[in-house]
């Protein structure tokens, strides 16, 4: 069901369908530590597909990503380790098998960035055609990106994405992995993808006091938060983390929500460079996430990114500018004394897709050793 929940969804309010499991039928040895899980591994996510809905398409080796501590008790998970650089491989792997197991002859996607790039490289994995219903101005990494995959790439203006989406999807059959519906539900498969970088994190670490994530529409941060309500309810651990989502405040919809007290919300969009964070419209997920965990919204500027994004880089990790508010958030937190234990922030993309890249080529310089002297001084290195 891509159009959202047929009986509580309104013609202002999309709410989305939820996949549920028959969780007393799930062997908890799939959670132990190796050796006792062997008969579960795999590559991807096919090492928690029992509580995934089936796995129709073939995988790239999602998932597994590091955990990387950055200072004591702050964590990094990050995600760019994926096969398309982005979180939005653990999304795609499902969402593309909904496709395979429908049967219909390829995918629709609107992105101007990772999820865009991922669909279309789940889609050529699986043998699909894909659709990019892109905006105006594809960054020219990730535009290279895309057509590696040889998808139909459609720039078009940005009020235009949905509405082009669901008339090619009306007319010919393709499979939408993005949103179809007035106030953002996304696709159902999407969010049990997400889920497994909370199974990883238990693995890793436990459970964390709580967990700073990107936010858009609210996807991965509901995804997350499902996988940790999960392991509750299988009796793998007594706690829950906060979750906070991580916005920009230039395109905050998930915060005008909580603001409001309402489902969902429309924001206009203001400049931000945070492009893949962007959204004009928030999801019920997000607003679900926030309530039941005790978390928060916070709303980031670009200068406060871009100083995540160069703390992160002075630890050897480089991330999209969108994918360092994790960390952002975290360093803007007001409550951090009430944490009792780690926190997680998650990085969501790699620095390549960054607007910025192949746009400053390096210039050669005289290799002459007082011209290199000079410059090794002013970098503080002495001779």
């Amino acid at each position: 069901m891509t159009s959202g929940c047929p009986r509580t969804s309104t013609d202002s309010v999309s709410y989305p369908v939820e996949v549920d499991y028959a969780y007393d039928r799930v062997d908890p040895v799939m959670f132990a530590t190796a050796p006792a899980t062997a008969a579960f591994r795999g590559d991807g996510l096919d090492r928690w597909a029992s509580l995934l809905p089936p796995l129709a398409a073939p995988g790239l080796g999602e998932g597994g990503t590091p955990l990387i501590e950055v200072e004591t008790g702050v964590f990094i998970k990050d995600e760019s380790r994926n096969p398309t650089w982005s979180h939005k491989d653990r999304m795609n792997r499902s969402t593309v098998s909904a496709a395979v197991a429908a049967g219909a002859p390829g995918i629709v996607v609107a992105s101007s960035g990772n999820h865009g790039a991922s669909a279309a490289a789940y889609a050529a994995r699986a043998g699909l055609r894909c659709v990019v219903v892109a905006g105006p101005e594809l960054p020219p990494a990730v535009d290279s990106f895309l057509h590696a995959y040889e998808p139909v790439i459609l720039p078009v203006p940005w009020e235009e994405r949905g509405p082009l989406m669901r008339r090619i999807v009306d007319r010919t059959g393709l499979h939408p992995v993005s949103s179809l519906t007035t106030t953002h539900t996304g696709h159902a498969f999407g969010p049990e993808g997400y889920k497994t970088i909370a199974y990883e994190i238990h693995q890793d670490l436990g459970v964390p006091s709580a967990v700073f994530v990107p936010t858009s529409y609210g996807e991965l941060l509901f995804g997350i938060w499902k996988g940790f309500t999960e392991l509750r309810r299988l009796g793998l651990t007594d706690r829950l983390p906060r979750m906070y989502a991580c916005q920009p405040i230039a395109a905050a919809p998930l915060a005008e929500a909580m603001r409001r007290g309402v489902a969902a919300a429309h924001v206009t969009v203001g400049q931000t460079e945070a492009y893949s964070i962007v959204a004009p419209v928030s999801g019920y997920r997000g607003v679900v996430t926030i309530q039941d965990s005790g978390g928060q919204v916070l709303e980031l500027s670009d200068a406060q990114l871009l100083a995540a994004q160069q703390e992160l880089a002075r630890v050897g990790l480089w991330t999209e500018l969108s994918s360092a508010a994790g960390l952002a958030g975290l360093r803007t937190a007001d409550n951090l004394d009430a944490f009792d234990g780690p926190v997680v922030c998650v990085s969501t993309s790699s620095g390549f897709k960054n607007r910025s890249v192949g746009m400053s080529p390096t210039e050669t310089i005289a290799p002459d050793w007082d011209n290199v002297r000079s410059r090794l001084r002013a970098a503080g290195i002495r001779d």
